[in-house]
């Protein structure tokens, strides 16, 4: 495994770390080895290519690259070692029907359909403002990230007319992006001074989309200095722990079941090229077969039934993706009553009007 930031980041890195070792508890003749860090930043001048060709070296017959920002370095992979099964979360060359096609037999994407957990985390965040200032912490931007902002802004609309019964235009949902997933001194914008600003000018509760706690440990802080904040968390099932009475909840990623079914074919020689964008199990939600889930948090209080109703209306099929709805420069995204396709969602151009903050 190939990680773009530490292994125990409490977020997106750890939560696949945690996912694959979950999975490999159960297969004690598969070992396995993870190299964390490959960036420019922690290890310059090293290519994620140049890990797996290492890796491989020494026996590795599967590779994941847990990254969008390996897809070159993943497809290059699988191209010059055959036989052995690449994993690349959250790229779309696998994708048959997507914009970046790359046939390659054993190159293949898994990614979870956290849009409708985030959905619920917009949710969360409208039920637990106080001020209707609501922050998103951003990362990079791109197409993935622009639609889970997306997603959060439109779960967030949603429950703050259906159930705070405000209008639309008195909700502030304001994204700062710091340009990567994580901080990198001197690169990046510092997410705890982008973290501060949110809590210190009237935001009061702040939604995450970073691999790493800022918008958690922040909260925290201004909370125990007499602010009423509030944060909702990404990525890793713990991510309440880290403050509980302040947290509205977390968006997580459970792997294990997506791990398990590729090593599971992979060992049996009966691997192939698929694209896997797997969504919530709303039979159980946080079960163990689900892919991505929502963990409500303390913070909810009372709320935390709205939430759930909210939840279930979207197990019963409400559709957030559906028109009329415009981008932020007032073209039409989707006329009234169009549903979006998935590539519309996937490939997302820009953010829809009611977001304050860059599309680029």
């Amino acid at each position: 495994m190939i990680l773009v930031g530490p292994y125990n980041d409490k977020g997106w890195n750890q939560a696949h770390y945690d996912g694959l070792r979950s999975v490999l508890g159960k297969m004690p003749d598969v070992s396995f080895e993870y190299v964390d860090k490959v960036n420019p930043a922690d290890r310059p001048n090293v290519k994620g290519s140049q890990v797996a060709d290492d890796l491989i070296s020494r026996g590795a017959k599967l590779v994941v690259y847990n990254s969008d920002d390996y897809k070159d370095d993943a497809l290059e992979t699988a191209r010059k070692h055959p036989q052995v099964t690449v994993l690349h979360v959250s790229g779309d060359y696998a994708w048959k029907d997507g914009k970046n096609h790359k046939p390659q037999p054993n190159l293949g994407n898994i990614m979870g359909r956290i849009e409708t957990a985030k959905h619920i985390s917009g949710c969360a965040a409208a039920l637990g403002t106080e001020t209707g200032k609501i922050g998103y912490l951003g990362p990079l931007v791109n197409d993935e990230t622009r639609r889970l902002v997306t997603a959060a802004y439109l779960g967030a609309r949603y429950c703050w007319e259906k159930y705070q019964k405000k209008k639309p235009e008195e909700l502030t949902f304001k994204v700062a992006w710091i340009g990567f997933w994580f901080n990198i001194p001197g690169v990046t914008l510092d997410p705890t001074k982008v973290a501060d600003d949110f809590y210190s000018s009237g935001f009061d509760v702040l939604l995450t989309g970073l691999d790493t706690p800022e918008a958690a440990l922040q909260a925290k802080k201004a909370s125990g200095a007499g602010k009423k904040v509030k944060y909702v968390h990404y990525d890793h099932k713990a991510g309440c722990d880290l403050a509980p009475d302040i947290c509205l909840g977390v968006a997580y990623y459970n792997w294990a079941p997506l791990y398990r079914d590729a090593i599971e074919k992979a060992r049996a020689g009966k691997y192939t090229s698929e694209f896997v964008w797997e969504g919530p199990d709303f039979r159980d939600l946080n079960g163990d077969a689900s892919v991505v889930g929502f963990l409500p948090g303390n913070a909810l209080g009372e709320r935390k039934a709205q939430l759930g109703a909210f939840v279930l209306t979207l197990a019963n099929g409400l559709d957030l993706w559906k028109g009329p709805l415009k981008f932020q420069d007032g073209s039409d995204f989707l006329k009234d009553g169009e549903a979006a396709t998935p590539q519309q969602i996937w490939y997302l151009p820009q953010l829809v009007q009611g977001i304050t903050g860059p599309s680029k």
